[in-house]
């Protein structure tokens, strides 16, 4: 039995995913290293099948079908072996130091009296030119060092910390029961899958060490700006799920429903501001309308969302409000060093 299955999804991944693998396969024989190839036109299954080869055991390669990054990290979550799971893109690597801690918090947990459904630790943003690497920590949001649930929360999360992907190592099992199917052929999947299994997950562990390292700088890459408002249907098409997959009969703790909206309303945030910043007169109405869809599915969740911090400050109704609130998220970006 593997203790960790870690899933790297490839598309024409050949000229950077060696780095991926090598940082993955360090885990020895507790760890199974899935390199999903989603139907590349390159090198990319060749280079996971040489891999497969040297790292008997450890690493195997997988074909398939293009059915995009939500496709490929399902089949990952099929023929995952492990008994928890995390996904790393091929453009990102893990910290050694932090993956051995990861690993032997894993091992207990595994051997401790209790189940563990999700453990979370930090991501640095690998971001190229950069001279300061910013990161994500959550640091007196979550106990340290010990599995807890919902009632151990005391303070929900600040505005400019969210729990990501690249954050959170899932119980197989869990991923499996919920019925997490991520949607094929779309892309920003991965806000779906930092949400919905959320909803199930009773009990956590954070372990503050900088495990994920989250590159970002390629031109091309799908969290680039520019690509992001060039796929805005996308990006809605996601924030949309995520309305429809709010389960409030699952949230039995305050800290819970407080989680669940916070998420949620990062993602919103995320879709108005760049809605914001292309400030088309059919870009507005595209926002207008993201809120009204939320207001009609779940006007308590709405609520809650539109009259937070910033739900107030991106929809103000004026011209300079609009050019205030995109401001401010520039100087948010340059802060915080996110993308």
């Amino acid at each position: 039995m593997k203790i960790l299955t870690i899933a790297i999804p490839c598309y024409n991944s050949a000229a950077y995913m060696k780095k991926a693998i090598d940082h993955a396969v360090v885990g020895g024989d507790d760890v199974e290293v899935l390199v999903i190839d989603d139907g590349s036109k390159d090198e990319t299954l060749e280079i996971a099948q040489e891999y497969e080869s040297r790292f008997p055991g450890i690493v195997r390669a997988i074909h398939q079908e293009n059915k995009g990054h939500g496709g490929a990290v399902n089949t990952g979550i099929d023929e995952a072996q492990g008994i928890y799971f995390k996904v790393c893109d091929s453009d990102d690597w893990l910290d050694y130091d932090s993956y051995m801690e990861i690993l032997e918090a894993l091992r207990s947990c595994i051997s401790g009296p209790q189940t563990l459904d999700a453990m979370i630790s930090n991501y640095i943003y690998e971001k190229q030119g950069a001279k300061k690497k910013h990161g994500m920590r959550y640091v007196g949001t979550f106990p340290e060092g010990r599995i807890f649930t919902w009632d151990d929360i005391k303070k929900p999360l600040n505005t400019h910390r969210y729990v990501l992907m690249h954050s959170l190592i899932y119980r197989t099992a869990l991923l499996r029961e919920c019925g997490l199917r991520l949607p094929e052929h779309t892309f920003y999947v991965d806000n779906i899958y930092a949400y919905t299994p959320m909803m199930y997950v009773k009990t956590m562990y954070y372990l503050n060490v900088p495990f994920y390292r989250y590159f970002i700088g390629r031109a091309d890459q799908s969290v680039n700006e520019e690509v992001m408002i060039g796929r805005m249907d996308q990006q809605l098409r996601v924030t949309r799920m995520m309305i429809d997959g709010y389960r409030p009969e699952l949230l039995k703790k305050k800290s819970h429903v407080q989680y669940m909206v916070h998420d949620l309303g990062i993602i919103m945030s995320v879709s108005s501001i760049l809605l914001l910043r292309m400030g088309t007169k059919e870009a507005l109405a595209e926002k207008k309308a993201l809120w009204e869809y939320l207001k009609k599915k779940d006007l308590v969740l709405y609520m809650r969302i539109r009259h937070s911090f910033l739900g107030r400050v991106l929809n103000v109704p004026t011209k300079p409000g609009r050019k205030m609130a995109v401001r401010g998220y520039s100087i948010a970006q340059k802060y915080f060093g996110f993308n």
